[in-house]
């Protein structure tokens, strides 16, 4: 069942998290150093268990910084408003010129209900769920603005076409949503949407909304057997399977240098840690498992986390990916300037202008 875009362009992503870090210039550095190896995007976690800067923020100070890398911050949909949720992924679209994600995750813990004082923590299928909502109303917010809404006429001093807005009307188990946004309709038409489907609550919301789904899996039958649910699971939603991208989430600890992979780490390949799945060796071995997994069509590509965060990028920028472009499995230029085209999807139609859907 395994599709052939597997065996088509690999996808790299890597993670930007510093736990210690405060100052937007080390994820500047950082950010710099993945688009200088042609990553599809980077990540930023953010939770509210944790101290920490926000992750949109930061990333919202990184665009300008570059180019084409994608910018993919966490935010959650437990405790925060979808409305001002999808502006805000919609405004970094905008400044960023098209090349914003969006990690959707939940808040599952007391302690993080307890900071709002709205409502105690829920059980994580009603939390997943809500998570669908919100990927699904901000998708109608994001179309609430035809292309082409905005007139901007000195003369007559009309700034919207008004017939070109649309109201979503959304209610959901939690929360309703009148609209239209007030953003207008991001560049990439929809940002594009991450989810974590390791866990079997976020899988059915992985597969109804998410771009790219990331699996935390140690070999590539666990890989492609989740890639498989999610591309059947994303067809009956009433999806083209085509349109899913599913990575390999890793550790990478490539602190050995040049050394073979740890034994233990399956020749090369990771092991299960309480953190997730590590890759312990060199750049060399990362880079064949990388090779391996995806031509077999296990996986659409990875997702790196670096263990030690500039060590770890520096030497999977310069070493694994460098390994890749020259076997030439791996991008050595960006050929579009949207998150979207590094990833091979198109720009969504939009829900309203198709239908002429009534606001």
């Amino acid at each position: 069942m395994t599709s052939s875009h597997g065996r088509g362009l690999l996808h790299l992503a890597a993670a930007l998290d510093q736990p210690t870090a405060y100052d937007a210039g080390s994820y500047v550095e950082a950010a710099r150093l993945a688009e200088r190896g042609g990553l599809d995007f980077v990540t930023l976690d953010d939770s509210f268990a944790r101290p920490g800067p926000d992750a949109l923020a930061v990333l919202s100070r990184v665009a300008p910084a570059t180019r084409r890398l994608g910018l993919v911050p966490t935010v959650t949909t437990t405790h925060t408003e979808p409305f001002h949720v999808q502006a805000a992924v919609a405004t970094l679209d905008w400044v960023s010129r098209g090349r914003a994600g969006w990690r959707i995750e939940v808040s599952p813990t007391e302690g993080e209900a307890r900071l709002f004082g709205r409502r105690h923590a829920a059980a994580a299928d009603a939390l997943w769920q809500e998570a669908g909502e919100v990927a699904d109303v901000a998708a109608k917010l994001w179309d609430s603005w035809e292309d082409g809404a905005e007139i901007r006429d000195v003369a007559t001093g009309r700034f919207v076409d008004r017939d070109k807005l649309h109201h979503v009307d959304f209610t959901g188990s939690a929360f309703s949503v009148k609209g239209p946004s007030i953003v207008p309709r991001p560049p990439q038409g929809h940002p594009v949407r991450v989810v974590d489907a390791t866990e079997g609550h976020a899988r059915s919301t992985a597969a109804r909304y998410a771009d790219v789904a990331l699996v935390r899996a140690t070999n590539p039958a666990q890989a492609a057997a989740v890639r498989d649910e999610l591309r059947l699971r994303a067809a009956e939603s009433g999806r083209d399977p085509d349109g899913l991208r599913v990575l390999a989430s890793l550790l990478v600890d490539l602190g050995g240098g040049e050394h073979a992979a740890e034994p233990g780490h399956g020749g090369g390949g990771p092991r299960q840690t309480a953190q997730g799945p590590l890759y312990r060796g060199g750049p060399v071995d990362l880079a064949e498992l990388i090779a391996t997994w995806h031509q077999d069509g296990a996986v659409d590509g990875f997702h790196f986390t670096p263990v030690e965060p500039s060590r770890d990028l520096e030497r999977l920028v310069n070493g694994t990916v460098a390994l890749l472009q020259h076997r030439g499995l791996f991008r050595t230029f960006y050929p579009g300037s949207t998150l979207r085209e590094h990833l091979g999807l198109g720009r969504p139609a939009n829900q309203y202008a198709v239908t002429g859907g009534a606001s």
